[in-house]
């Protein structure tokens, strides 16, 4: 089973920029993607079409905002149940969170708020983080769990192309390192940093000073896994070079 996890930045401008050509290509068994920037009502009038793949959308209420979708591809895969959501309404009408549950694990599709300049959501995106870190250890005690999406994090000095620079910002605070830190600690592994120790690969880039082209990036888009289901993972990488967002898709293969 091969499971793509990609931050879209908008499903109208993604579309505009390969994104069928892109499923074509790589052909996931499983797409989750985050920020997909549409609501329920304009997306019926849309009627988007990914041929061979079942449709799973999780709109934020207020239009044009956050959301995350997940894309199956119905004639390999069926999932048993399907949740949006956590449970915890401030959170959820942001449209942040997918549950997706199989035979043997659960698929988190997630897109982590963003601490913001100034850190004006700093303390919204902590106690999210709790939240999901309980909800996720409930999913836990019945099956294993994945879960991917963009964390808006980077977890130590080697995610992120400039450290020192940024000591403080969105995404590199104290606090969100330590969560993640803490994250980890209860029982997930990153599977990237699991298979590739030393890399130092990104998968967001500023659109500002040509950020991307000098590879000046951050990895902050992640798939993690309860430790006891690591052993299922046969690959985990990062696909830098597909253009259409600021971010790039990254990728996680299973055992079969």
């Amino acid at each position: 089973m091969k499971i793509i996890s990609w931050n879209v930045n908008g499903i109208r401008a993604v579309l505009k920029k390969g994104f069928l050509e892109f499923l074509k290509k790589e052909k996931p068994d499983i797409l989750c993607l985050q920020e997909v920037k549409i609501s329920d009502s304009a997306r019926e009038k849309e009627e988007f079409d990914f041929p061979e793949y079942e449709e799973y959308w999780n709109s934020a209420e207020r239009p044009g905002y956050s959301g995350t979708a997940i894309l199956v591809k119905s004639i390999k895969y069926k999932a048993e149940s399907i949740k949006n959501g956590m449970g915890v309404e401030k959170f959820d009408k942001e449209g942040r969170t997918q549950t997706l549950e199989f035979d043997k694990f659960y698929l988190v599709n997630t897109y982590f708020p963003n601490a913001n300049h100034e850190l004006s959501r700093l303390k919204f995106k902590i106690d999210f983080n709790s939240a999901l870190l309980k909800y996720l250890k409930k999913l836990e005690k019945l099956k294993p769990v994945i879960i991917t999406g963009d964390f808006n994090v980077a977890h130590e000095e080697i995610d992120l192309a400039r450290p020192k620079d940024n000591v403080g910002n969105p995404g590199f605070t104290d606090e969100e390192r330590q969560w993640m830190t803490k994250f980890l600690e209860n029982g997930f592994i990153d599977t990237f940093r699991h298979q590739h120790p030393e890399n130092q690969e990104y998968t967001w880039w500023s659109y500002r000073f040509n950020a991307r082209v000098k590879n000046i990036g951050w990895r902050i888009d992640y798939f993690c896994a309860s430790a006891k289901f690591i052993k299922n993972i046969k690959n985990a990488h990062i696909l830098n070079k597909v253009m259409g967002s600021d971010h790039c898709p990254i990728v996680i293969e299973l055992k079969k």
